[in-house]
């Protein structure tokens, strides 16, 4: 069997079960109209006043060292699991090395301008 049939396959059949489960959504779902359920829902909280809310920047700067400190762990982990192989060598211990100390350098700045501090 050709690989492209293969590909096709699944693609039909991925495509079929989509349209089998909006199918059987539409005949099952009740479709009783409510006040309630046209209002809007936002995290649990009735919907009040405008819709523009200016948020503190600070949060945004979480969760951008979040964002870093992470892809840091998904370099890390598939390195540190591998470590021990011969061929790797001491340029890869260097290079680990160049790369964590440039995320202490990040993170030494971000402590030295407050960023971490939660007051």
């Amino acid at each position: 069997m050709s690989p492209y049939a293969v590909v096709a396959a699944v693609v039909v059949v991925g495509v079929l079960l989509f349209v089998a489960a909006m199918g059987a959504r539409r005949l099952l779902a009740p479709r009783a109209a409510t006040t309630a359920k046209l209002s809007t829902y936002e995290c649990g909280v009735d919907p009040v006043g405008e819709g523009w809310a200016q948020t503190n920047v600070r949060y945004f700067v979480y969760a951008f060292l979040y964002v870093i400190f992470a892809v840091d762990a998904v370099y890390l982990f598939p390195w540190a699991t591998v470590i021990r192989q011969a061929d790797l060598g001491a340029a890869s211990l260097v290079e680990m090395g160049i790369f964590v100390a440039v995320l202490l350098i990040g993170l030494a700045h971000a402590a030295r301008r407050g960023l971490l501090r939660w007051w």
